[in-house]
């Protein structure tokens, strides 16, 4: 690879660094937020949640506007809407705009994340050097997420919680300048078609009217609105499968729906997402609240999730071997649920929260990769679109999991159950990763005793 293709590289995978560490850096600087804004606390799923709202429902749009404008240019607009976002945030006086910022955020990563990609596969044409270009991009992607716990914490004890947005800004600079300096255009010229805008704002808003609901639903007297809003959801929902069924290019191709690998993927990347990231989100209030950890105390117990997610990964491919995608999902699935039911007792220990979320990473890992693959076995013509609904679904998991599962803790803390507030939020997460790992197992265990009952019968 050439030098400047080399740096070019770097440049595109600093992209891909920035926009994943965004998903989870706000996570360890959540009560600090909200005790600087005043905000209550029923905010900290809207504020947690707005950036993989916004990243999530967009990204697909996101990759036709690269298609539409060249991914170069896509791409150094997601680089200019991230300064603005980053900026907003930074400024913010009260909750409102910081959540505002937060979106804006997410969606210029929308946009940059799929452009850059498609960059750096033009910028890489030899297949050796595609396969290290790529192994970079996803190298990138976990060291954000390895550190991204420690850079939120650490920032917000060292500096306070607006150097995270800060510190955006000249990196968004000096990204935007390696772009314009090493990163060539397209080789092929933009294609044509609709952006289907309309398709991709009403996924966007009925997802991130959810989510808003379970914020309303937890304040005293909010509950009538919570349930409107929930209303206003489902109407979106309905709107948003009127419009793509007359939609001359809808966001997903139908034929694309249609395959069952790809609607198995989707699924179990949505469950990945959503019952890590909501363990790991109130594993994080609760070491901060209970044991009055700071920040930066607290991201380094979370650290072990982000290695073991890459352990899992690498164990993944031998295990696919050995016995396939649906059984290896079933199998990171059940270990994420065991995850969840050790983080039942972790109040009361100070060394189990590592432990549990070392399990959790483990099992994303392991389930990801599988999931990934079998969702992307569609033919070479709609792999793209594939890649575009998976990512889709593990965002959109992260986003509706803590949302879920902060507004089940909340609403429970009070009462005499049996299990209530964190433990019955992470037995709910449990509760739902074992009936996934279930569904994906089943036709696997089916197909066992079929053949077990076909070696019983007599010759």
């Amino acid at each position: 690879m050439k030098k400047a293709g080399t740096t070019a590289v770097v440049v595109l995978c600093l992209v891909q660094f920035v926009d994943v560490l965004g998903v989870t850096e706000l996570i360890c600087a959540m009560p600090k937020i909200l005790a600087s804004l005043r905000a209550p606390g029923a905010c900290a799923a809207l504020l947690l949640t707005a950036y993989a709202m916004c990243f999530g429902g967009l990204l697909l749009l996101g990759a036709r506007i690269g298609d539409r404008v060249g991914h170069r240019s896509a791409l150094l607009i997601g680089i200019a809407a991230f300064f603005a976002g980053s900026l907003v945030a930074a400024l913010a006086p009260s909750i409102g705009p910081l959540i505002v910022g937060r979106c804006v955020q997410g969606a210029a990563a929308a946009v940059s994340v799929p452009a850059a990609l498609r960059l750096l596969i033009g910028a890489t044409p030899g297949p050796a050097a595609r396969r290290r270009a790529l192994a970079a991009w996803s190298a990138a992607g976990a060291a954000a997420g390895a550190i991204g716990y420690l850079v939120g914490g650490g920032l917000t004890e060292l500096a306070g919680w607006r150097a995270m947005f800060w510190i955006n800004l000249p990196i968004a600079i000096l990204i935007a300048a390696g772009v314009a300096a090493y990163v060539t255009g397209d080789p092929q010229r933009p294609r044509g078609g609709g952006l289907d805008l309309p398709g991709a704002l009403l996924f966007t808003a009925a997802a991130m009217c959810l989510v808003l609901a379970g914020s309303e639903l937890q304040r005293p007297g909010h509950v009538m609105l919570g349930l409107l809003v929930i209303a206003a959801s489902v109407g979106l929902v309905a709107g948003l499968i009127w419009v793509e069924r007359g939609a001359r290019d809808p966001l997903v191709p139908v034929e694309a729906l249609r395959r069952p690998q790809l609607r198995i993927g989707a699924g179990a990347s949505f469950l990945n997402t959503a019952t890590t990231s909501s363990a790991v989100a109130i594993a994080t209030l609760q070491l901060q609240r209970t044991q009055h950890l700071s920040p930066a105390a607290a991201a380094l117990r979370l650290v072990p999730f982000s290695i073991c997610v890459i352990g899992g990964a690498s164990a993944a491919a031998p295990a696919l071997r050995r016995l396939g995608a649906r059984s290896v999902i079933a199998v990171g699935l059940g270990t994420i649920a065991a995850a969840n039911a050790l983080l039942i007792a972790s109040p009361s220990s100070t060394w189990l929260v590592p432990v549990a979320v070392a399990a959790a990473g483990a099992g994303i890992g392991l389930s990801s990769v599988a999931a990934t693959g079998l969702g992307t076995e569609v033919g070479e013509g709609l792999r793209a679109a594939a890649g575009g609904v998976l990512n889709t679904a593990a965002q959109l998991g992260t986003a509706l999991g803590v949302a879920a599962v902060l507004l089940l803790s909340s609403a429970t803390e009070r009462t005499s159950l049996p299990l209530h507030g964190p433990q019955l939020g992470w037995a709910a997460a449990a509760a739902v990763a074992i009936s996934g790992a279930g569904l994906c197992a089943l036709p696997e265990a089916g197909r066992l005793a079929g053949r077990l009952s076909r070696l019983r019968q007599p010759a």
